[in-house]
Parts: C-alpha cells; structure tokens; sequence
C-alpha cells in the first residue's frame, strides 16, 4: 500500500525523482573513488618521497571532493522538492476526498481520525519519501560499490564484509519486526488523543458549566499516558538500537586493524591499502546503518498509508450523476414522494413513507417530538443522504439526478447548531455568494435583524470572527448565519430550529421581515417552538418519523391530539390562539 501510494503520487515528478538518482549516483562514486586516491597518495606518494605524485593525486582529490559536495547539494535540493511537492498532492487528495464524502462517510470515521489522516499520518509518509530520495538511493549503491572497491584493494579481507553486513541486516530486521505493530497502535492512540482534545475544546462551556475540569483533565491524562506507553515501547527499541549497531561497527573496525596488520606486517598488503579497506568497509556499514534508519521509518510509514489509502479508497455515497439534469427551472418547489431513510447500524427507519410538497411562496412548518426525524427529513433536501426508498424532489427533479453546485444554486440551510468560519462578518456573508455586494450584505442584516450589532462594531462588515463563531453570541451567531441564507438568494431556504436562540421580541420582527425576500420561495422551518409556525401554510406534524397530522394551526388544533399535547406543553391553547 504504502510503495502504491507512493507511486501513483510521483507520477508527476519523474524528471525530478531522476535527477536525484543521477546526483546520487555521482555523489556516491565520487565518495567511492576518495579512499582509493587516499591509498595511492599513501602507498606510491608517502612511501616512496613523491610530492609532486601527492600534490596531482591530492588536486584530483580535491577536484572530486568539490563535485562530490556539489552533486550533494542539488540531491538533497531535488529530493526535498519532490518530496514536499508529493505530500502537498497527497494532503490535496485527502483533503478533496473527505470534502466529497456525505455525512455518512464523515461518522463512519469521526472527525478526529480524518484530521489525523489528513496531517500526521501524511507527513509520516512525506519524512519517508524525503529521507528515502537523500538516503535509500545511495544506500545500495554505497553498499556494492563499496564491496567492489574493497575487494580491490584486498580480496583477503573480504571474509570481514561477508560476516558484518549480515550481522547488521539481522540486527535491523529483528528491530523491524518489533516496530510494526507498535507504529499502527501509535497512530490509533494520536486519533484518541485528538479525539479528547477536540471533543473537551468544542465542549469547554459546558465542562467549565458543570465543573466538570477534574474528570476532563483525568480522562485526557488516561489517553496520553496510552500514548506515551507505546512512545516509551518505541523509544527503547531506538535505545537499543544505537548498541547494537555501533558494537557491530567497532567489532568490524578492530577486525580489520586486527588481520589487516598481520597482512601488512607479512607484506601481503600495503599500509594505503588497509586504510582504504577499512574506509570501505565503515561506509558499507554506514550505508547499512542509514538502510537501518529507513527500515525504522517504514514500518509507520507503512501504517499511516494503509491509513491514508483507506480514505482515498472509499466510494462516496453522494455523488453528482455522470449526465446531470439541465435546464430545470427554479420554482422552488419541495417534494418528497414515499421517502424512507435509516442510519446504518439503526434498529428502525428514522423517516418512513413521508409525503408532502412544500410550494414557493408558502411556508412548510415541521414540528414534532425529540427524535421525531425532523432534522433528518431537513438534511435529505440538500442531499446531505440519500434516501433509503422514495423520491425528494427539487423543481420537480429528483435531488439525485442534480448536481450539487444545481442544488446549492437553489437551497440555503441554516442549521440547528449555527457556525461561522474564522475570517470576517462579510466573508462568512458571502459564503454562498461571492460577488455579493455591502449593499447586499447590509440588506440581509436588516431583514436577519443583526445590522444593530454589527454596525456597533469599529470595523463594522470587517469585523474578525473567530472558529465557529465563538465571539459573538448564540443569538447574534443565529442570526448571522440567517443573514448568511439570505445573501445566496435561493429559491428554498431550509430553517432548522433557527429562531431558538432569539427572545420572542426579535423573533416576531425577525419572522414578520422574512416575508419579503421569501416571498416567492419555499420555506421549510423546523421549530420546538409553536409560536414561531403559528402563521405557517401548512405544519407537518412528524411521530416515530411518520407524518400523523398536517394543516394550518387552527386546524391541528382541532383535529390532531399530537399537536394539541405540544401546544399545551408550552402554554394554554388560548394563549396561542
């Protein structure tokens, strides 16, 4: 999975990933070359009183020392752009991915996971291909070459490289073996630990509301300890790594010094000769100690992009039809033909044989217990779902055979939990409508009734809003996000217990000044509270995800028991009427 990944996303830098090969390969011959000239300088210039023989072979020597360096640089140069460009297309696809995927798809992961995904497990990825262009391309070439090279000088000797290496690869292997599992449970335990993180951010008013900081901070404290135990498993296999190999590494060099002296002290080799035997053999260890390295990173590396591949594999559910619709007229027409939907996993159907039509210019009141389905029957206008059995239809086409771009061209939502994005008032405002003017802003302000308070501010529609809109109230966040809907002039605007948050006061002026840039569109409003639908066209009164009642009010109220049990809950039926 993770050499998949690796190459579908590298296709586009080939030339690049060239060119760190070639440098690479002139880097290492060059480094190759430097223990042999080092020899002769020794064995034909030293020995025997040749300076001018020392000063040409030490002018070559510097000559490929220089090319050496420079081959180097622009190695590491090609290698660190390649690898960077790849994490950028590898977090572009991921990114892409989960904002195609539906609902569905975003709870079948959690949010905390996809973040991860998204960023840690991809940089993982991104240190493996940077550290593998600058180090695994030389590492085979280092280590042949450097067998080569040191059977030249010695073949005597050669009975050293084939003990070590060996030795050092087993070493390695063993250590890999042990990583692997330990690397996927670190990464399951950064997505717990994320998952608590963000959970006890988006929720501190209420832990701060119930006093709840002691457990909070327990539970946290639980997570990173889970995560520091594997950190501290991981850690000592590193610690015992460095031993292990820098024993293998001495026991070679005294090895060498050890039988190489009773060669050269027999006359079998010269002095230039073992120095440069045993140059080769370190770098043929250092080349396999800087494999070692690599094969450390692989096995998360390995991990996080069966991670990755798993959001980039899934087949979103919501998908825009291969031949879309065309030419449909906006009406704003709603209308839902038998419609069924259940989440999967659920025991029963959230909505079952739902059927209604929502007209422009009319307003459609949806009302009904807790878990009644309202918001779901909401979220299958837009094609948040799809729906298990039956037809939504929109304009008289059905949401399924439009694109999204056509659906959102036509349906403005305002959400149950209303959230602003980190920027400005006029950029969260022309969230649906980029081109939209101040005079348009303001317009939608008025009519949402928060031009008062945005006009209070010093920098006014330039006002900064923070993550969610944390710096401004539920009530003005509310209305924002109304006046956010307005903007986008849609031909069916979706309210979702929108007017929760108001006093009845701005609710009745808010609700009377809705009526003329809604005029000639279709509202759906979800509400708990009867007086915001009182002057509704129709109220869809939803039980156990079924429609048992609809009408105008003063009809519901005489007919339906269901409806006259939530008018009483909230006061007098008189008092309402």
């Amino acid at each position: 999975m993770l050499l998949r990944l690796i190459l579908q996303y590298s296709k586009p830098y080939k030339r690049w990933i060239a060119a760190v090969l070639l440098l690479q390969l002139a880097t290492t011959i060059a480094t190759l070359f430097l223990p042999s000239l080092n020899a002769r300088i020794i064995d034909e210039g030293v020995t025997q009183g040749d300076t001018d023989f020392i000063w040409r072979t030490g002018g070559v020597m510097l000559a490929v020392a220089f090319v050496q360096v420079l081959t180097a640089v622009a190695a590491v140069y090609f290698g660190a752009k390649t690898a960077m460009a790849i994490g950028r297309d590898l977090r572009s696809g991921v990114f892409h991915t989960v904002s195609a995927f539906s609902a569905r798809e975003v709870n079948r992961f959690g949010a905390p996971t996809l973040i991860t995904r998204g960023t840690n497990d991809v940089q993982q990825v991104q240190m493996l291909v940077l550290m593998g262009l600058n180090f695994m391309v030389s590492t085979p070439i280092m280590c042949i070459g450097g067998i080569i090279m040191a059977l030249r000088e010695d073949p005597g000797l050669s009975w050293l490289v084939w003990v070590s290496v060996p030795v050092l690869v087993l070493v390695v292997g063993f250590l890999v073996y042990l990583l692997m599992p330990l690397f996927r449970l670190m990464q399951e335990r950064i997505d717990s630990i994320n998952g608590v993180l963000r959970e006890q951010i988006i929720g501190i008013r209420v832990v701060r509301a119930f006093v709840r900081e002691p457990y909070e901070t327990q539970r946290f404290a639980a997570a990173n300890e889970r995560l520091t135990e594997v950190g501290v498993k991981v850690g000592n296999l590193f610690v015992l790594m460095f031993p292990l190999i820098g024993m293998v590494l001495h026991l070679a060099t005294a090895s060498v010094l050890w039988f190489g002296g009773q060669r050269v002290d027999s006359g079998e080799m010269q002095v230039g000769a073992l120095t440069a035997f045993l140059q080769y053999l370190l770098q043929i260890l250092m080349a396999v100690m800087m494999g070692t390295f690599m094969a450390m990173m692989i096995p998360r590396a390995a991990v996080c992009a069966e991670r990755i591949a798993e959001v980039l594999d899934v087949e979103p559910s919501l998908r825009d039809p291969p031949t879309p619709a065309v030419e449909v007229p906006r009406t704003g027409t709603v209308e839902f033909r038998g419609v069924a939907f259940g989440y999967p996993g659920a025991a029963a159907p959230v909505l079952s044989g739902l059927t209604f039509t929502a007209e422009p210019g009319k307003t459609t009141a949806i009302i009904g217990s807790t878990g009644a389905g309202k918001t779901t029957l909401l979220n299958l206008i837009p094609r948040l779902y799809d729906a298990d059995a039956g037809d939504v239809l929109l304009d008289g086409v059905p949401v399924g055979a439009m694109t999204r771009a056509q659906i959102s061209e036509r349906v403005a939502a305002v959400p149950q939990r209303p959230y602003l994005f980190s920027g400005t008032i006029a950029s969260n405002l022309r969230f649906g409508k980029p081109e939209a003017t101040e005079a348009e802003l303001w317009e939608a302000l008025e009519t949402a009734q928060a031009a008062d308070f945005v006009r209070e501010r010093a920098e006014g529609l330039e006002s900064p809003v923070s993550q969610g809109g944390t710096n401004v109230s539920g009530g003005q966040r509310q209305r924002l996000c109304i006046a956010r809907a307005l903007v986008a002039r849609p031909s069916v605007y979706l309210f979702d217990d929108s007017f929760s948050a108001l006093d009845v006061a701005t609710d009745a002026r808010l609700r009377a000044a809705l009526k003329g840039p809604t005029r000639d569109a279709a509202v759906v409003i979800v509400a708990q509270r009867v007086s915001t639908i009182t002057e509704a066209d129709q109220i869809l009164v939803l039980d156990r995800g079924a429609v048992v009642a609809r009408g105008s009010h003063g009809e519901l109220l005489e007919t339906s028991e269901t409806y006259r049990e939530i008018v009483e809950s909230q006061s007098s039926v008189e008092e309402v009427a």
